[in-house]
C-alpha cells in the first residue's frame, strides 16, 4: 500500500510540474505581447486540428480500403465489420474523454489525441506483419477503434471546442469560416492521399501521416494552444466588443446530468445524429442508390459538387446570422431541409427529385455544421462543454456507424434503398414536431 501511495504521489508531482511549467499560459511565450488577438491563431490551429483528424475520419480510412483488404487477407465485408465495431466501440468512450477535456483543458487533450492517433495509424501500418486472415481481425478492430476514438472523436471534438471559448459575439461567424476550410480539406484529402499511396505505397503513406499528426501537430499543440482567453489575461473576442452586446451570450454552466435531463439536449443531439446516420449511409451507398434510380456512377459522384456549394453558402450565411438570432429557427429549417432531401432521394429517378436531394442535403448540411458548433455551448455553457459535447459526439458517431448497415438491411429485406429512406423520413418528421413544440430558451432570449 505504501509503495502504491508513493507511486501515486510521484505521478501527481510529475503532473503538477507539467502544469506549472510546460503548460503555463505564458509558456513558451506570452500571447498578450502579440500584436493581434490570439483567438485568430486558435482559429487556425482549430482548423488544422480538424485536418489532422482525417486519418480517423471515414474519407481518410476509405482511401486505404483496397490496400487493407489485400494486405490483411480479409474480405471487404470483414474489413467493414471491423470498421463498424471499431466505430461503435469508440463511441462508448467519448463522454469520459470529454470529462477529461473539461478537467485538463484543450492543450493537453490535443497533445494526447495527436499522439494517440499517430500511434494507432502506425499500428495499422504494421499489423499485417503480425497476422493475416481472420487472425488479423481483432488487430484491425483495435486499429480502427484507436483511430476513430482519437481522431474522429477526441481530436475533432477538442479542435471544435477550443475555438468556442475564445469568441462569443463573433462565435458563429468564426466557426462558419473554419467550417469552410474544414470542408474543403476533407473534400480534397483523398486526392493527395491517393497520390502518396500510388507513389510511396500505403505503408509509407501511413508512416508519414502518423509522423505529421503525432510529432507535427502534437508539438504545435503543446507550444501554441492555450485553453481559454481568461487564463492568458484576455477576454473573448479580444475585448473588441462591450460584453455580449449584439451577440449571443453563454448560457449558465450546466452539468452533464442537467443536460441529459433537458429535452433541448436530446432534440438537438438526435437531430444532428439522424443526419450523421442518413448522410453517411447515402455517401457509403451512393453509386448503388443512383443505379437503382437509373442514374450512372458518374452522376452519383458528381452530386457531391453542387451539394457542397449549397452547403458552404448556407453555412456561411447562417453562421453570420446566428450571432444575432436564437438557434431554434435554424434547427427547424435544418430538419425541413433534410425532409426535402429525403423526399428527393425517394424520387431520385425524377429530375426534380435529384435537385431536391442536392438542395435539401446541401442546405441541411450547412445548418448541421452551424448547430454542431453552437448548440451545446449556447444552451449549456462552457464549464462542462467537453463532457456534454462528448455525449453528443458519441451518439453521432454511433449513428454514423449504423447508417450504412441500416440501408443495406433495408435493401436486402425490401429490395430497395427507399425503405430505409422512408424510415429516416419518418424520424425527421417526428424530430421536426419536437423541435417546434419544445421551448428552447437561450440567455439572449431573456
Amino acid at each position: 500500500m505504501r509503495g502504491r501511495g508513493r507511486g501515486s504521489s510521484r505521478t501527481a508531482v510529475r503532473f503538477t510540474f507539467l502544469r506549472s511549467h510546460l503548460l503555463r499560459p505564458d509558456w513558451p511565450f506570452d500571447v498578450r505581447r502579440l500584436p493581434f488577438f490570439y483567438g485568430w491563431a486558435i482559429a487556425a490551429l482549430s482548423t488544422v486540428g480538424f485536418w489532422m483528424s482525417i486519418p480517423g475520419q471515414t474519407m481518410g480510412a476509405a482511401v486505404f480500403t483496397d490496400e487493407f483488404v489485400e494486405a490483411f487477407g480479409l474480405s471487404r465485408t470483414q474489413l467493414s465489420i471491423a470498421y463498424l465495431f471499431g466505430t461503435v466501440g469508440s463511441a462508448l468512450f467519448l463522454t469520459p474523454a470529454g470529462r477529461l477535456y473539461d478537467r485538463f483543458g484543450a492543450r493537453l487533450t490535443l497533445v494526447a489525441a495527436s499522439l494517440g492517433l499517430g500511434i494507432f495509424v502506425l499500428w495499422l501500418s504494421v499489423l499485417d506483419t503480425l497476422a493475416t486472415g481472420l487472425a488479423a481481425f481483432p488487430l484491425v478492430f483495435l486499429g480502427y477503434f484507436g483511430v476513430r476514438f482519437s481522431g474522429q472523436g477526441v481530436l475533432a471534438s477538442a479542435s471544435r471546442n477550443v475555438l468556442l471559448v475564445w469568441f462569443e459575439s463573433k462565435r458563429g461567424w468564426v466557426s462558419g469560416i473554419r467550417g469552410v476550410f474544414v470542408s474543403l480539406g476533407f473534400s480534397l484529402a483523398p486526392i493527395p492521399l491517393g497520390f502518396l499511396i500510388g507513389e510511396l505505397g500505403w505503408r509509407m503513406t501511413l508512416w508519414i501521416l502518423g509522423g505529421v499528426v503525432a510529432v507535427g501537430f502534437g508539438l504545435a499543440s503543446l507550444l501554441l494552444v492555450r485553453d481559454n482567453p481568461e487564463s492568458c489575461g484576455l477576454e473573448p473576442d479580444g475585448g473588441s466588443v462591450d460584453g455580449n452586446e449584439g451577440g449571443a451570450p453563454n448560457a449558465p454552466d450546466r452539468t452533464l446530468s442537467e443536460a441529459r435531463s433537458s429535452p433541448v439536449f436530446w432534440v438537438h443531439s438526435l437531430s444532428l445524429s439522424i443526419h450523421a446516420l442518413f448522410g453517411t449511409a447515402v455517401t457509403f451507398h451512393i453509386a448503388a442508390i443512383f443505379n437503382e434510380a437509373g442514374r450512372s456512377r458518374e452522376e452519383a459522384f458528381a452530386y457531391f459538387f453542387p451539394m457542397a456549394l449549397v452547403s458552404t453558402s448556407v453555412n456561411l450565411l447562417s453562421s453570420w446570422l446566428s450571432d444575432r438570432a436564437p438557434l431554434k429557427p435554424f434547427l427547424v429549417v435544418m430538419l425541413l431541409a433534410f425532409i426535402c432531401g429525403a423526399t428527393g432521394l425517394i424520387h431520385l429517378e425524377r429530375d426534380w427529385g435529384y435537385w431536391l436531394l442536392v438542395a435539401g442535403f446541401g442546405a441541411g448540411g450547412g445548418l448541421w455544421g452551424l448547430l454542431s458548433n453552437l448548440s451545446f455551448v449556447r444552451f449549456f455553457g462552457r464549464l462542462h462543454l467537453g463532457e456534454i459535447s462528448g455525449l453528443n459526439t458519441a451518439i453521432t458517431v454511433f449513428a454514423s456507424a449504423i447508417g450504412p448497415a441500416l440501408f443495406s438491411l433495408g435493401a436486402d429485406g425490401f429490395g430497395t434503398y427507399r425503405a430505409a429512406a422512408w424510415l429516416c423520413l419518418g424520424g425527421l418528421v417526428g424530430l421536426l414536431v419536437a423541435a417546434v413544440v419544445i421551448p428552447q430558451r437561450e440567455p439572449s432570449s431573456g
